[in-house]
């Protein structure tokens, strides 16, 4: 099906999530690329990798390229020419928002990734202006039946989840005889929190990580267990560190694993908020843990494998 998408192709994203749906689906063959943030940090890992091995990978040789680690990119150069545009949904950017708005200008078809179950509409307003796609993408059937609901006028498609496939690949390569089975290697997958948990005296991922802490007695897991934690793409360097000193715990440290497999590779328990890392995770065989407390809008996962730590 990829291979009839109307060429040639531009890709625009900001955000890891969608960003890596893309690269896995389209491969972004002869596609110019408009990246920046933390889709621009995966592409540049990517490509290293690429070089490393001598060989073309799961990436191969884009048409041109003007992706940037900075936000000031000229949108109208990366579409020009194309027929077909595909995007990311993320929040912490308006350029997917404006290469959707400036496809929509230039008569160019455009396509949106939705990479999680929450914020549909959101996603495309920005300045209160809504600017739709002419199709949606998603990889799993929560979220068609989310974006269909949510969008009636746009068409959506269920694709193969070609990221999972690969992340799940990658973590048993890595597997060695000696992971532990006792629930005692706890990788902590991070993520900025905006939804609004009320009046809060500090951001919702911290407040999340004490929750944790203090109620690591009640989650089954070994209570001498090493627990890493692994910030999430968009995160700035050092956010953690503060937080990992107060714990006077040599248990506790920052993930260094140089990919999300490896770091899975690692554990036997993930735990998180309601990142995409734990969806990930639990297609590993992983134990899954929600860390999100009982006075927070609950975990918006729609899988029931997930343990809640709130309703243990």
């Amino acid at each position: 099906m990829m291979d009839l998408l109307a060429r040639p192709l531009s890709v625009v994203a900001h955000d890891a999530g969608a960003a890596n749906h893309i690269f896995a689906w389209l491969g972004c063959k002869h596609a110019t690329m408009c990246l920046t943030g933390p889709a621009w940090q995966l592409w540049e890992a990517h490509l290293q990798k690429k070089n490393a091995l001598g060989s073309d990978s799961w990436l191969t040789p884009q048409r041109k390229c003007v992706y940037s680690p900075s936000s000031r990119l000229d949108l109208a150069a990366a579409l020009d020419g194309a027929v077909t545009v595909v995007t990311g949904t993320g929040w912490e950017s308006s350029l997917e928002h404006d290469a959707r708005k400036l496809a929509r200008d230039m008569g160019i078809r455009s396509i949106a990734v939705i990479d999680h179950w929450v914020n549909y509409a959101d996603r495309f307003i920005r300045n209160r202006e809504q600017v739709l796609p002419d199709e949606i993408w998603v990889s799993d059937s929560y979220a068609e039946k989310i974006a269909k609901a949510t969008f009636p006028t746009v068409q959506v498609k269920q694709q193969t989840n070609k990221y999972m496939e690969k992340l799940v690949a990658e973590v048993e390569s890595c597997q060695t005889s000696t992971t532990s089975q006792a629930n005692d290697r706890i990788l902590y997958v991070l993520e900025p929190i905006r939804q609004n948990w009320g009046e809060l005296t500090e951001p919702g991922e911290f407040l999340a990580l004490d929750y944790f802490m203090a109620n690591l007695h009640c989650a089954p897991v070994s209570q001498d267990a090493q627990i890493r934690l692994r910030p999430h793409p968009s995160d700035p360097p050092g956010k953690y560190y503060a937080w990992i000193a107060r714990q006077l715990n040599p248990q506790v440290t920052l993930d260094l694993s140089t990919s999300l497999a490896e770091a899975i590779a690692w554990s036997n328990v993930v735990a998180g908020c309601q990142t995409y890392a734990m969806v990930l995770a639990l297609a590993c065989k992983r134990t899954v843990i929600s860390t999100i407390p009982p006075w927070a809008p609950p975990c918006t996962l729609p899988q029931f494998d997930i343990i809640q730590l709130s309703h243990i």
